[in-house]
């Protein structure tokens, strides 16, 4: 890794050639040509304005979404945790959560606050930024069932304010103005038993991790839930718990997680992913679309890796 001196335009970090491995739960993946961590959202401004406009982008929260390939990311990632994570009360009922947030704080700081209809974000492993891209859910509950608004910026540094009237939202699904990212939510919750709600999330975090792989490399779910049906029972059905391609794993614990052992190539991951669907689709004739956003090059013929 790299570091690039920074600019008078920008105040953030500019790293090359970054080992993506260290930012991705699976721990595993090739390098980014380019990462940059902004010092704030002005800062993030200057910087979108001076990139390419076509330069290949990535946004990055806890990358509990996220593959990049062992070939590498040719172009830019930028992360958002630590740096966009703004957090705020625009009144008595309603949060601003910058998109480097993490899921987990904004419902514990809104149950601690007496406000509920937020507790299934504790069962979220990523970042609000990512959770408005993927309308992302858990228990339940959806990411977007509570937004009000929320704020994006283009790819000229320009900010907007946009509501959610603008998007076509779906399960796992959001699709709105073109070329713009999220930066920030603004949810709107209804008043309850502070009580009531922190010992949800504590039963919510106890059921997360006595039905899911939480204390190994994983990304959380892989695939979506097809309509009528749990992806997991699908493919443990098929008898594919268990199931590995050099260092990934189909869980034993749960069947939509692929668990990284330790030596786990991307290419391994992928072609497990790969396997999984084939063989439900043979078993079921059901065709699984993934969750998870798998980006970058593959590695070079003879090169070890995968």
């Amino acid at each position: 890794m790299m570091v690039a001196e920074q600019t008078s335009q920008w105040r953030g970090e500019l790293h090359y050639d970054e080992p993506m491995a260290a930012h991705c739960s699976w721990r595993a993946g090739g390098s980014a040509r380019r990462y940059y961590q902004p010092a704030d959202i002005a800062d993030l401004c200057a910087f979108l304005r001076d990139l390419d406009r076509n330069e290949p982008l990535v946004w990055l929260g806890l990358g509990s979404n996220l593959l990049v390939r062992d070939g590498g990311f040719p172009g830019t990632v930028i992360t958002t945790f630590g740096a966009l994570a703004t957090f705020e009360w625009l009144d008595d009922q309603t949060l601003r959560a910058g998109c480097g947030v993490t899921c987990s704080k904004v419902a514990r700081l809104s149950a601690r606050a007496g406000l509920v209809g937020a507790e299934f974000l504790a069962g979220i492993p990523g970042t609000m930024g990512g959770a408005l891209a993927m309308n992302a859910g858990a228990f339940g509950g959806e990411t977007w069932a509570s937004v009000v608004a929320v704020e994006t910026v283009d790819h000229e540094g320009r900010l907007h304010t946009r509501y959610p009237d603008e998007y076509r939202i779906g399960y796992r699904s959001v699709t709105g103005p073109q070329g713009e990212w999220f930066v920030a939510a603004q949810l709107r919750l209804e008043p309850g038993d502070a009580a009531a709600a922190q010992e949800r999330i504590r039963k919510l975090l106890a059921q997360r991790g006595a039905t899911q792989p939480t204390q190994q490399y994983s990304c959380g779910s892989v695939f979506r839930n097809p309509p009528g049906d749990y992806a997991a029972r699908l493919i443990e059905a098929a008898g594919l718990k268990g199931t590995a391609i050099g260092g990934a794993v189909v869980s034993e614990k749960h069947a939509n997680f692929i668990i990284n052992t330790g030596s786990a190539s991307a290419a391994d991951i992928e072609a497990l992913i790969g396997r999984v669907r084939e063989r439900v689709e043979e078993a079921h004739g059901v065709v699984l679309e993934t969750e998870v956003r798998i980006v970058g090059d593959k590695a070079a013929a003879g090169s070890g890796d995968g």
